[in-house]
């Protein structure tokens, strides 16, 4: 019997698995997930619950509960990747997994240990982060008592998962603080690497010109080095200084540990991936999904989504002997909560930046791009039941793996 084995049970890795165990004979093939934690995040929705609009158990359910019984789930850490001998180390009973093929879904994390004085003090004190639960449920305990002051978003560096999502904060808290009537007692102020408050251009100009429009400031090319808690300024490398009353931090963000072990990865632990086919760039009988990969799009659970029916027929077509098809084109979109029940939506790829239009259906929508609306807002809202309901189970939808110009606004 022949085994493919998945490392990773979160957004990537579960489609992968219910999409896989509807392909192969289970006479012939054994489907082996192994995760660490059993508890699957839906991680957009921690943007929402510093706000009080989630709690934390819409966000957290078991990871049981998403995949087929057909698939083996192991729950253990993975102590290394031996890609040459075809064999993955678990530290759960020291138990060796062999492996005709691998998926590799570990996704990503945040390392604020990477940025000088950002843990030694002020950690979930005065500086807390909402790219994990632990950080947003603090933040929204926090929140509920502050008196105002200045409130700076900083991105330490690029790439992070869900881009947008600093601004899409910043555009909360505008909407946060107004409907609590202290609005003229917060500074909002964003900090980021680029020399833009976004990474595509066109886009950036509109989200730009909405920060602008809000009251809130952007530093741009701001390169943080240090945190300084006792002066309560973050610092940049070439000595910029920006004070915070209340600090949100988007770390470093890092691939998993496992792959610095394997000796896997680049130098922020991300697999070398071949950017159209999804396999490593490195070995035949792997290939990369989602946050655990190198290609140069967002990282961001549309992504995910739009790979794994790539990555599912390129897996198939290796199996069977074929040669793989390069049809991933870097497709992302991602609705941006902009506050007041109003959001945007873009849709882009590696060539090609977002444009203004209708989505998805060409003139109709109901779905504006790159334009605030109601209904972007209620697509946003509705899709953590999407998420739990069709796209975990590795349900067919009607939205495309390659991205469509047809309602786009050239």
């Amino acid at each position: 019997m022949k085994t493919l084995l998945i490392l990773g049970a979160g957004t990537g890795g579960t489609m992968v698995a219910n999409k896989m165990a509807k392909q192969l004979d289970p006479q012939e093939w054994r489907i082996i997930v192994v995760d660490r934690d059993e508890a699957h995040h839906y991680q957009p929705g921690y943007l929402f619950i510093p706000f009080g609009i989630y709690t934390q158990r819409d966000v957290v359910k078991p990871k049981r509960n998403f995949l087929p019984p057909t698939v083996e789930v192991i729950f253990s850490e993975v102590e290394v990747i031996e890609p040459e001998k075809n064999r993955v180390l678990l530290r759960k009973g020291n138990q060796a997994l062999n492996y005709d093929y691998l998926v590799i879904a570990t996704g990503s994390d945040i390392h604020p240990e990477e940025i000088e004085g950002m843990v030694d003090g002020g950690w979930n004190k005065n500086i807390f982060t909402f790219y994990n639960l632990e950080g947003a449920v603090k933040l929204a305990d926090f929140l509920k008592h502050w008196k105002g002051g200045r409130l700076v978003v900083n991105i330490a560096e690029m790439p992070i998962k869900c881009p947008v999502a600093p601004l899409e904060f910043l555009f909360l808290a505008d909407w946060f603080f107004t409907e609590r009537g202290m609005r003229d007692k917060v500074e909002l102020v964003f900090t980021t690497p680029l020399s833009e408050v976004f990474t595509k251009p066109r886009a950036a100009k509109t989200l730009g010109g909405m920060l602008e429009a809000k009251g809130i400031h952007a530093v741009t090319d701001f390169n943080i080095m240090e945190v300084d808690n006792a002066k309560q300024v973050i610092r940049s490398y070439d000595e910029i200084e920006v004070e915070y009353d209340l600090l949100i931090s988007i770390p470093t963000n890092k691939g998993d540990e496992v792959i610095q072990r394997s000796q896997m990865g680049d130098e922020l632990n991300y697999v070398p991936t071949e950017k159209h086919t999804l396999r490593s760039r490195d070995w035949e009988n792997i290939f990369v999904i989602g946050d655990a990969s190198n290609v140069p799009t967002s990282k961001a659970g549309s992504v995910a989504h739009y790979m794994a029916d790539v990555l599912v027929e390129n897996l198939l077509r290796s199996i069977e002997g074929l040669e793989l098809l390069p049809k991933y084109d870097g497709h992302a979109n991602c609705f941006i909560e902009s506050g007041f029940n109003k959001g945007l939506l873009i849709d882009f790829n590696y060539e090609v930046e977002p444009l203004p239009g209708k989505f998805p259906l060409p003139g109709f929508g109901p779905f504006s791009l790159l334009k605030e609306s109601h209904a972007n807002h209620w697509g946003k809202m509705m899709f953590r039941w999407i998420y739990w309901n069709v796209l975990l189970k590795g349900s067919e939808t009607p939205f495309e793996s390659q991205m469509s110009m047809a309602g786009k606004w050239v």
